[in-house]
């Protein structure tokens, strides 16, 4: 069921089905369209051939030939005049028609390339975004475990809204500099305590005398730990009233890995992972950091995935596909992936 935003070629994706922005003849062209039919070969030419072109918004399906792919789903994007043209309605449909041919062919992962977001001239953040919102709208009115892939083959054409960009850039600078100044002044803390330190002011101690090994109160201290990442996780899952679909889904997790966390109360999961369940439950900060130690880790100000993290927790964001845009654009690992 997850949506993962990948930096790949396209014609490289190893999915059941990869989706090409096509033309209308459906016989090829340049950009995403022209570099899937060399890769197809001849063979995917001759057969689009017999489909009779396709609408705006419409889908049809041909086998891969050359590709590592079974199909590829031919669909026409529309080109962008302003946006009051129904241009977001048309490129919605392009998703929704071409999953539901990927469903009906029993497809269980599905490329996409950002749809008419090359000569067709649409806004390659406005085109993420219809992109990901007709992947959940379809997926969450989907039983199936499909895993859809939006492929930006170019990300230095690709860049989220400038003001999110700027806002976001300028609080990692901050947090930065706070974390480097603090780091600077512990570390020139450090000599100055070595060089106050003198010999007389060590004595000798007399070695501790040795306890004997008391398994018992071992055993008593492990019975006491709290309680795990799992335990947590569902603790929280009840206090929302969410059913666990609603959470995982929410989370960009997929089904089987949530049963994993489910069944095994000790399972640790990656990081990613538990931020994502800590943004699908809306936590605050300072649970976000709860649930995070329960995994085994933190956040910290050295790192620009933790400051992002805590950007959009502190701006009461919790859209889990606009918070990875956004790591997306700063190189960062994706929640959920």
């Amino acid at each position: 069921m997850p949506i993962r935003i990948v930096r790949q070629d396209i014609t490289k994706m190893k999915a059941d089905a990869i989706v090409n922005a096509a033309n209308s003849s459906l016989l090829g062209g340049g950009g995403v369209d022209g570099a899937i039919h060399a890769a197809a070969g001849p063979e995917l030419l001759a057969e689009c051939r017999t489909l009779g072109g396709c609408k705006t918004g419409e889908a049809k399906i041909t086998r891969g030939y050359r590709l590592p792919c079974k199909f590829v789903i031919h669909t026409v994007g529309p080109v962008w005049q302003g946006g009051k043209n129904g241009e977001r309605s048309q490129l919605r449909s392009c998703y929704i028609n071409s999953l539901a041919l990927a469903r009906k062919a029993g497809c269980e992962t599905v490329a996409f390339p950002l749809i008419s977001s090359g000569v067709y001239g649409y806004p390659k953040a406005e085109a993420l975004s219809v992109a990901v919102d007709s992947a959940r709208e379809f997926l969450d009115s989907d039983d199936s475990d499909m895993t859809v892939y939006i492929v930006i083959f170019d990300k230095a054409a690709y860049r989220i809204g400038e003001k999110l960009f700027k806002d976001i850039e300028e609080y990692i600078d901050d947090r930065y500099a706070e974390w480097h100044v603090n780091a600077r002044s512990e570390m020139l803390r450090m000599p100055m305590a070595a060089e106050n330190i003198h010999e007389a002011d060590f004595t000798v101690c007399s070695p501790m005398p040795t306890k004997s090994f008391d398994k018992s109160s071992l055993t008593d201290a492990v019975s006491k730990l709290d309680e795990s990442f799992s335990e947590m996780l569902l603790r929280k899952i009840d206090e929302r009233g969410i059913s666990d679909s609603q959470c995982y889904k929410k989370a960009n997790i997929d089904r089987k890995l949530f049963s994993k966390i489910r069944s095994d109360k000790n399972y640790r999961p990656s990081k990613p992972t538990a931020i994502a369940f800590a943004v699908a439950l809306e936590l605050p900060l300072s649970e976000t950091r709860e649930m995070l130690e329960k995994a085994g880790f933190a956040l910290s100000h050295s790192s620009k995935f933790d400051i992002i993290i805590e950007y959009f927790i502190e701006h009461g964001n919790y859209n889990i596909f606009e918070i990875n845009e956004a790591l997306f654009a700063f190189d960062q690992s994706l929640l959920g992936a």
